[in-house]
């Protein structure tokens, strides 16, 4: 992995969200089937971040889908009407392909997202989605989980007959991303200096935007290699909330829970710093905005930016 080129490949997201925006013109799951009654994701990190979030969302419209850990030993059986999602970016992981395994040659359609068509997973598939993140030369899923998340919302759309234009979301999450790498002078140096504690970061989301939380905290983890955890908004205050009373506790909170103020009444009980970004929220050190913030769906594919270049300058610059 390298420092340097992993704030590359974040400042390449705008001009690859532009050419995948591009590429939605046309349906990248019209090669799926017909008749869908269940949908089954596999994939490990990153991957299974996006996944969760997907599984949600598709079980709110009526649909049957669940996300697994592609190291699980078992999930649902290879019955016609199923559709397998495995996901992985490189297309090598070892559990995704051994998940994958176990549905070839039933009677499952099997839909592999990966950024190398050409990849094992690719091979296993009866389809192909591209991710057209492009090569991260940081070594480290930024792009690719981006587009994983805007890939399964174009799914989630075909499954639900949903009427947004998906590539117009894409569109305006690369006009958001943009916003927050154009103006990263304005908020990066005070979003560092917030979050820099003894303990670690601590980030907080809604189970909608869960993906973002853990996707967050593995930025810190990978790069920087600091202690990092993520944790549910709801469920912050009956798990996380201890931390609060022995630490210098210190977080990132994506508003959109109906229990964000729950928490943050323990936070300002116990002294906690807490960065907001996204919306204003009553309690919080300091809150970074950015274009289309009120949009929870560019939200969804765009607030990971903040802990992916606050994780870029203490990557390189250690302390």
């Amino acid at each position: 992995m390298n420092p340097e080129l992993f704030l590359a490949d974040l400042e390449a997201k705008p001009e690859a969200l532009a050419k995948l925006a591009e590429s939605l013109s046309e349906d990248p799951f019209a090669a799926l089937p017909g008749e869908v009654e269940r949908v089954v994701f596999l994939g490990m990190g990153s991957s299974r971040y996006a996944a969760g979030v997907a599984a949600l969302r598709l079980r709110a419209a009526g649909v049957n889908a669940v996300a697994e850990y592609a190291s699980a030993r078992a999930s649902y059986p290879a019955a016609h009407g199923t559709l397998v999602v495995p996901i992985s970016a490189t297309g090598g992981s070892r559990e995704t392909l051994d998940a994958v395994a176990r549905y070839r040659g039933g009677q499952a359609f099997v839909a592999a997202l990966t950024n190398d068509p050409a990849s094992a997973v690719a091979e296993s598939a009866d389809a192909v989605v591209d991710m057209r993140a492009g090569e991260e030369l940081g070594g480290v899923a930024c792009r690719t989980f981006q587009h994983t998340l805007a890939l399964l919302l174009a799914l989630e759309s075909r499954l639900t007959s949903g009427h947004r234009s998906v590539a117009g979301l894409v569109w305006q999450a690369a006009e958001a991303t943009a916003d927050l790498l154009d103006r990263r002078d304005e908020w990066l140096p005070d979003a560092i200096d917030l979050l820099d504690g003894p303990n670690g970061v601590y980030t907080i989301a809604p189970a909608e935007h869960l993906s973002s939380a853990e996707q967050s905290a593995l930025m810190f983890r990978e790069g920087p290699r600091r202690p990092a955890d993520a944790c549910e908004t709801g469920d912050w205050s009956h798990v996380d909330v201890y931390l609060t009373k022995t630490l210098d506790y210190r977080a990132i909170l994506f508003p959109g829970s109906a229990y964000d103020q729950q928490a943050m009444e323990w936070v300002d009980q116990r002294g906690s710093t807490v960065l907001a970004v996204g919306a204003d929220l009553p309690g919080a050190a300091a809150t970074i905005r950015y274009t289309h913030d009120t949009d929870p769906d560019v939200a969804l594919l765009t607030e990971t930016l903040v802990a992916e270049l606050i994780a870029a300058h203490w990557w390189t610059t250690p302390r």
